[in-house]
């Protein structure tokens, strides 16, 4: 059963999630034959100042 999950600096929207969902679950299907209803999907949204790249952290004050 594939398991997908997807961190991300910031809020996606239930509309990002659906399509994104239904994207990736398509790519599964398509590569590993799994059917859709196997593939769960996981998102989790964290604060920007929870992410640092380069050694910064993202956000306002950075």
């Amino acid at each position: 059963m594939p398991y997908v999950n997807i961190r991300i600096a910031g809020v996606l929207s239930r509309e990002q999630k659906k399509e994104i969902a239904s994207e990736i679950t398509d790519v599964l299907e398509r590569i590993t034959h799994k059917p859709k209803s196997y593939t769960y999907i996981a998102f989790d949204e964290l604060p920007h100042e929870s992410w640092a790249i380069g050694g910064k952290l993202l956000g306002k004050e950075g």
